[in-house]
C-alpha cells in the first residue's frame, strides 16, 4: 500500500466520485488508476449503449470521458464543476469495445484547471479527445473528516 498523503487523497476523493454518482455504476463505469493530477477510468460498450448506426453512442463515450475529467480535476480535493469541454469524435466505438479514458490536469489553479482526456479502445486506437476546464470553487471536495474516513470501507486503487 502506498502511504504518499497525496495518493490517499486522490484515491478517497475518486470513490467519493464513483459512490455519489449513479451513472458511473448504471454504464459500469470502473476506476483503474488514479493519483494526484491524473485518472484513468474503463468501461465495456453493451447493447444499450449502441445508437441508430450500431455505434456506441457518443454520449455514452463523452461521459466516459467527463468522469475521467472530474475525478483528475478532483484528485488533490478541489472542488469544481465542469465549466467548458471541446470534444473530438475520431472513430466510432461499437459493441464490446472496451473504452479506457485516461485523464491528465495540464494546469490546476485556485479557479480553474485545463484536462486533456484521452479515449481510446482495446487495440489502443483513440475514440475521442477532450480537452476540458473546471472552474474550481476554492474550498476542498472532501472535509478532512472524510479524507480520514475508515479506508477498509473504500478499497485502495
Amino acid at each position: 500500500m502506498n502511504d504518499d498523503p497525496n495518493a490517499h487523497i486522490a484515491r478517497r476523493c475518486a470513490a467519493a466520485i464513483l459512490e455519489r454518482d449513479p451513472t458511473v455504476a448504471r454504464l459500469g463505469i470502473a476506476l483503474l488508476e488514479v493519483a494526484p493530477g491524473y485518472a484513468q477510468l474503463s468501461l465495456r460498450v453493451g447493447p444499450e449503449m449502441l445508437n441508430s448506426l450500431g455505434n456506441c453512442h457518443g454520449g455514452t463515450s463523452f461521459t466516459l470521458a467527463d468522469v475521467a475529467f472530474a475525478v483528475a480535476c478532483s484528485s488533490t480535493n478541489q472542488a469544481g464543476v465542469g465549466a467548458h469541454c471541446a470534444i473530438d469524435y475520431l472513430r466510432p466505438a461499437t459493441l464490446n469495445d472496451v473504452l479506457t479514458a485516461t485523464a491528465v490536469v495540464s494546469h490546476q489553479g485556485r479557479s480553474a484547471s485545463l484536462v486533456d482526456v484521452d479515449v481510446v479502445d482495446q487495440n489502443g486506437r483513440r475514440i475521442i479527445q477532450l480537452r476540458g476546464r473546471s472552474s474550481n470553487f476554492g474550498r476542498p471536495f472532501l472535509s478532512a473528516a472524510e479524507l480520514d474516513t475508515d479506508t477498509a470501507s473504500h478499497p485502495e486503487v
